[in-house]
């Protein structure tokens, strides 16, 4: 399958392919999915869903509204729930689409997330899932580089246009930074035309804005 390749190259990339059942894969875990002759993920990955309610920004409205849909830790598994999700284009606005390791919370203050931030990129609504999938088979193909620093990524749908972000956990290590914006650009082929902007999650929760006022654009 195209997921396992991906994932397979991606461990020996890294030079993890022989540690590709510690840390980041549960030994049980491992062994019940090769088992039940299934194809497990480095990581299990959780989707949540949140519809926003426009001009209502609190975090606690936040928190109430955000919905987790399923999880999974097989490329069967993502396979059976990517197939069975709205496309984007059927979504209404606005609405967010969280894709994050399972256990860290699309939340800015959860724990995996309160240090890091996120690389941005805006999207015509024309070839916004188009993206926005080829970012989901990298993730779960274990494809980006420096894998253990992602959290996981949003596709938010707006009125005039398609949102999509990367998270990470340390928005203070510069180079780690700059390179997932480069692993991004690549693995998705953005045209140079795409301006990609960087906003640590502490920006976030002080001007209690997602998009808006970027510290960075590369």
């Amino acid at each position: 399958m195209e997921i396992a390749e991906r994932r397979d190259e991606g461990m020996r990339e890294s030079g993890n392919m022989e540690n590709i059942k510690s840390d980041s894969f549960s030994d049980e875990r491992y062994s019940r999915d090769l088992k039940a002759g299934l194809h497990p993920l480095r990581y299990k990955f959780a989707i949540w869903y949140t519809r926003r309610t426009p001009g209502v920004r609190s975090q606690t409205s936040y928190e109430d509204n955000i919905k987790k849909i399923v999880d999974f830790s097989t490329v069967e598994g993502f396979w059976a729930c990517y197939c069975h999700l709205a496309r984007s284009s059927l979504l209404p606005s606005p609405t967010d689409l969280h894709f994050f390791k399972d256990g860290i919370r699309p939340l800015w203050e959860d724990s995996a997330n309160c240090n890091g931030g996120k690389w941005i990129v805006r999207f015509s609504k024309v070839v916004s899932a188009r993206f926005w999938e080829d970012l989901l088979l990298a993730l779960v193909g274990d494809q980006l580089d420096d894998a253990d620093n992602i959290c996981g990524a949003v596709l938010s749908v707006r009125f005039n246009e398609d949102i999509i972000s990367v998270w990470n956990r340390n928005a203070s290590d510069h180079q780690a930074v700059m390179g997932l914006r480069d692993s991004i650009k690549r693995h998705l082929k953005l045209p140079h035309s795409y301006v990609m902007e960087y906003k640590p999650h502490d920006a976030s929760l002080r001007d209690n804005s997602s998009y808006r006022n970027t510290w960075m654009r590369g």
